[in-house]
């Protein structure tokens, strides 16, 4: 492609946070940035000052202490920043307390609602009221089991305004999904609610709570959000358990009490998908996630006070903690819980227009799903206010760009987005200031110096390798829980390549400096010695109107390794040999005959993760005879079933 989909006009170059932080930073530093390049360049190679700048351009509130600003900084793990400095997360969220919205909420069909920032701050301090009658001091671990609403926003600000730990999951996990992640941490105090809506019902936890409340004996109560209904009967069930409306809300209103803490004291705890095992338990800063948050926030997405920002999440995925501290930039933050395709697949974009987001995310599965459906928000919805359009989960197919510049918003900036649960961020990223190029991910985020290398270590300026970082950054996992030495940790990250973080991703850079995502490479196909990413695949298949979607493994035959695609096709298809020619077809003529796979089964589901990502490691260990260890972690672990023994898959 010889044009950009996207370019930035000269306004919004001249008025971005990006170009200002850029004038900011040459003229305090006395540097020469002509170009986001060198901005990035000396962002990676003077890390202490970079992010001084940061802490300061957004206006963090607390102590950064005197420079340096960064110690041993070329150790990984082992760099530390802001070792002086003292603040607390939830006094950097809640800096309004006027009557301005600071949460809009909708769930499907069934509940739209709003919480002012006043109302926001009250319920922090009534939930921290509650922790500390309890004793909860910092350090302490509060879990939530609960929707993406606006009382989830409160206990956590609540929590951490006291500097306790905040974990959080969705109430569809089953028992062992929530006892594999809470029972590694102890928590303290369980917040929950009594059911919730998914495409159109609703659903009681209530017998579910049952079993996990007593498996918990580091509880000492059970907060109970009432939402599908009054809590009274969730509340009945349960050993300590009370109602939020009675235990927190009855309470004096009022400001939290922010507890100074350090730069690297313990924030979140956000956990693995589990597919392969009881899911890690990765921690993560104060200082580092709201640092690398704001930075990706008001420089990589222009947010700006007042804005009207939208991801479509979970509670038990990252991008919900990312979401929260969009509050720091004083930001409208809208939230939704339940089926985006309920009671239509156009119920974010009315939700969109009603509510005037500025600022629209979601995953690339979701963007798919609408092109799939043949929607065309452009032509039934007023969508004039939504400037950018984020997505991440997996990388964004060539032709899904195309989906959105053509049926959703042909003048918004689309920016892909890919990083991870394991550092709460991106290691690239959008960017307001340059153009955006059909398939690629835009730039590098400032102050990762993301890269990609061969199986040596060796930097790859062009070719398919291993995404790493070469370079230390704030938002690192301070740890996983309960690895006291380290080496859990150690081996997830740095053992592939000495001093280097290897994320597991298989990328490519390109020729305008972006990069392309294609897939995680521990399920890199390599039939013959040559690895091929997934994703490769996925993009010529799922073109096929006959295929609704598709995984691909790679099986071992022959002392070899042979591709295996599963297609789920649309209703009335049936997997014909015409259509097996016109599958094997488009890959080899969209990617190449390496790409064409040796089998095509077809398959009613496909098994994914709680956050909508399929699950190519569990099907692949499936097909090879070995357990599945942790099927609670999957949204459908009745798909697993598909995948055993079939016949094909046990002939040449």
């Amino acid at each position: 492609m010889t044009r950009p989909l996207w370019q930035p006009g000269e306004g919004t170059i001249a008025h971005a946070n990006l170009t200002r932080f850029m004038a900011h930073s040459a003229e305090q530093f006395d540097l020469d940035l002509a170009s986001y390049d060198d901005l990035h360049s000396w962002s990676i190679t003077h890390p202490g000052a970079f992010w001084q700048a940061v802490w300061d351009t957004c206006g963090v509130i607390g102590d950064k202490g005197v420079a340096p600003y960064a110690i041993d900084g070329n150790k990984m793990p082992g760099a530390r920043f802001f070792p002086q400095a003292r603040l607390n997360f939830s006094e950097n969220l809640l800096r309004k307390r006027d009557h301005s919205p600071a949460l809009v909420f909708w769930a499907e069909d069934k509940v739209k609602r709003a919480m002012s920032w006043a109302q926001l701050t009250a319920q922090a301090a009534q939930f921290q009221a509650c922790l500390d009658e309890l004793e909860v001091a910092p350090g302490s671990r509060i879990a939530a089991m609960m929707p993406n609403m606006p009382e989830t926003m409160a206990a956590m600000l609540g929590a951490t305004a006291s500097g306790a730990v905040w974990a959080s999951c969705s109430p569809d996990f089953g028992v062992k999904g929530v006892l594999d992640r809470f029972g590694q941490i102890e928590p303290e105090v369980l917040v929950t609610c009594d059911g919730y809506y998914y495409n159109g019902k609703v659903f009681s936890i209530t017998e579910k709570l049952r079993e996990i409340v007593p498996a918990l004996p580091s509880l000492k109560r059970v907060v109970v959000v009432p939402f599908a209904g009054d809590g009274a009967d969730t509340v009945g069930a349960l050993a300590n358990a009370t109602n939020w409306n009675d235990d927190v809300l009855s309470r004096a209103p009022g400001v939290p009490r922010f507890e100074q803490l350090t730069f690297d004291h313990p924030l979140y705890i956000l956990f693995s998908s589990g597919t392969t095992g009881v899911p890690k338990c990765i921690v993560h800063s104060v200082g580092g996630t709201l640092l690398q948050h704001q930075k990706e926030q008001v420089l990589h997405c222009d947010l700006k006070e007042g804005e009207r920002l939208f991801f479509f999440t979970t509670c038990g995925w990252m991008m919900w903690n990312w979401l929260a501290t969009a509050l720091a930039a004083k930001a409208t933050l809208m939230l939704y819980d339940g089926s985006p395709f309920h009671p239509s697949g156009e119920i974010l974009f009315d939700y969109a227009e009603a509510e005037r987001f500025d600022l629209f995310g979601t995953s690339a599965k979701y963007i798919d799903a609408l092109k799939k459906a043949g929607l065309k928000p452009r032509e039934s919805h007023d969508l004039s206010r939504v400037r950018i359009m984020m997505s991440t989960g997996s990388p964004l197919a060539p032709e899904s760009f195309d989906y959105v510049y053509a049926d959703i918003k042909p003048d918004t900036h689309l920016a892909s987005m890919s990083g991870g649960t394991d550092i709460i961020s991106c290691f690239v990223l959008g960017n307001p200031v340059k153009p955006v190029w059909r398939g690629e991910i835009q730039c590098a985020g400032l102050g990762m110096a993301t890269d990609v290398f061969d199986e040596n270590g060796r930097s790859m300026p062009r070719g398919k390798g291993e995404l790493v970082c070469a370079n230390t950054f704030p938002s690192m996992p301070i740890g996983f829980w309960n690895d006291p030495d380290g080496r859990k940790y150690h081996n997830a990250y740095f053992a592939r390549f000495d001093n280097i973080w290897c994320h597991g991703d298989f990328a490519e850079w390109t020729d305008h400096g972006g990069m392309i995502i294609h897939g995680r490479s521990d399920a890199t196909l390599n039939p013959g010695g040559v690895r091929i990413g997934t994703s490769e695949i996925y993009r010529q298949v799922e073109q096929l109107e006959e295929v609704v979607e598709s995984i691909v493994i790679g099986q071992d035959w022959d002392h070899d390794v042979r591709v295996v695609l599963f297609v789920v096709l649309a209703e009335g298809v049936a997997l014909s040999d015409d259509l097996v020619g016109d599958i094997k077809r488009r890959i080899r003529e969209g990617a190449s005959p390496r790409h064409v796979p040796a089998k095509i089964v077809a398959v009613r589901d496909i098994p994914r993760t709680k956050s909508g990502k399929i699950t190519e490691l569990a099907v692949r260990d499936l097909v090879h005879g070995r357990e599945i260890k942790n099927k609670e972690a999957l949204a459908n672990p009745e798909a697993l079933e598909l995948f055993k023994d079939i016949p094909e898959l046990a002939r040449p």
